[in-house]
């Protein structure tokens, strides 16, 4: 891909950056090999929320650290394990300019965003919430985002508590000073864009007013690292957890950026080598930041690919992306209104972000996406991992078509193809 950067609109809530250049994701989608792969039918992938395709890019980056320099890093002292270890490193440092943090110290690479979502509860939660205290949260989350704050409720008396959700799929943030006013909400924790009704929350709103009440701020990027300029610290969060599978990168990665001196003061959260600086027999002393957090060995390889992944994102511009994914997101809307007894979930076009959930009348989404599978539609269907969120919504699950930057219009027009013939095979008429 020979596109520039071009422009630097970095998003502390929903982005509004107008792209700078021509973005033609036709020539994007010609970087990616699965899609010129033989198979019966062509590929018309909607699931880029679940996880995202990879460029040859990545592909390329995996193998090369495979073949020249597969090693351990920051161990040995031979050639080929500093080459690694300077690889590794050097990803740490693309990270922390893909999302402006102000050091690569702040960098913490985990396995995905649950990981880094259980390190907080697990690492920061222990050390800092006692019983009588408060968790704010939304009906919104990722179970990565409730359950590891279940976990932490059974142990100690911690209220849980929920921003409101509105009518259109949207949060009510105007709640929030209510919630934080008895001053016992320690921590705000919320999604960026939800994985089921593509909201982008307002993330700088919510985190300026949970600081002024005193909170600690927990953003879950996973859906916008990969599709919208991030800037942490305009964001005015004190910790952001992503994942690399959906930014196109590889499976098995993920980050959290937390602010400096909050990582400094939050203990280990898994033991072992490489987070220790020195272990006797009855006691140990850890690592500076922000090795403390990363023990035994490392996905050295995802890490890489996940750097390739970046560069080739900055080349495209994250602000042509998020435009990419809204004209995507608009034109299915329209294209899905043509569909007979068809909901979607979830806020306008101006509202969301590059994916759209719906149920249809009378027919499972599991039947949806195996109907559409047969045209080589690949939807996902269920809960999404946010199972209280469905039940709010009176649905008790969903299919989600999911875009990124190498979906076309045409995978539109097959999804709302394939939609007409699944209700023509139950029974309901086909197209108008």
């Amino acid at each position: 891909m020979t596109a520039t950067r071009t422009g630097e609109g970095r998003a502390t809530g929903a982005p509004s950056s107008a792209p700078v250049a021509p973005f033609d994701p036709v020539r994007v989608r010609a970087d990616f090999p699965i899609f010129g792969s033989p198979r019966e039918k062509p590929l018309i992938y909607l699931d880029s929320a679940a996880t995202s395709q990879k460029p040859q890019a990545v592909l390329d980056a995996m193998d090369r650290y495979y073949r020249t320099c597969n090693s351990n890093i920051h161990r040995g002292i031979y050639g080929i394990a500093e080459e690694a270890t300077a690889l590794y490193e050097d990803a740490r440092r693309r990270v922390a300019g893909f999302v402006n943090a102000a050091s690569p110290r702040e960098i913490v690479f985990t396995r995905n965003s649950t990981e880094a979502l259980n390190l907080v509860a697990h690492s920061w939660g222990r050390t800092n919430l006692e019983d009588g205290d408060a968790i704010v949260l939304t009906p919104m989350e990722h179970h990565s985002n409730l359950v590891p704050w279940h976990l932490l409720a059974a142990e100690r008396k911690i209220e849980l508590r929920f921003l409101p959700l509105t009518s259109d799929g949207q949060l009510g943030v105007e709640a929030l000073p209510g919630l934080l006013a008895d001053g016992r909400a320690k921590l705000v924790s919320f999604v960026h864009v939800s994985n089921v009704l593509g909201t982008v929350n307002p993330a700088a709103e919510i985190a300026r007013v949970a600081k002024e009440h005193g909170a600690t701020v927990l953003v879950d990027a996973s859906q916008s690292a990969a599709h919208l300029p991030l800037d942490v610290r305009a964001l005015g969060a004190d910790l952001v957890a992503f994942t690399g599978h959906k930014m196109l990168g590889p499976t098995g990665v993920g980050v959290l950026w937390g602010r400096r001196a909050m990582l400094e003061a939050m203990p280990p959260f898994l033991g072992g080598g490489e987070m220790i600086r020195e272990v006797s027999l009855t006691s140990s002393k850890w690592n500076e930041l922000p090795w403390k957090f990363e023990a035994g060995t490392m996905p050295i390889a995802e890490v890489v690919g996940l750097a390739a992944a970046v560069r080739y994102l900055e080349a495209l511009g994250m602000e042509f992306v998020f435009a990419h994914d809204r004209d995507l997101v608009a034109y299915a809307l329209h294209r899905l209104a043509e569909v007979p007894g068809l909901r979607v979930l979830g806020p306008d076009a101006d509202h969301r972000g590059g994916l759209v959930a719906f149920t249809m009348d009378g027919i499972h989404p599991h039947d949806v996406a195996t109907v559409l599978d047969r045209s080589g539609v690949c939807v996902r269907a269920g809960h999404h991992c946010a199972m209280p969120l469905h039940e709010q919504l009176g649905v008790p699950a969903s299919a989600r078509a999911s875009f990124h930057c190498y979906s076309l219009r045409e995978d539109v027009d097959a999804l709302v193809a394939g939609l007409h013939e699944t209700r023509r095979v139950f029974g309901r008429g086909g197209a108008r």
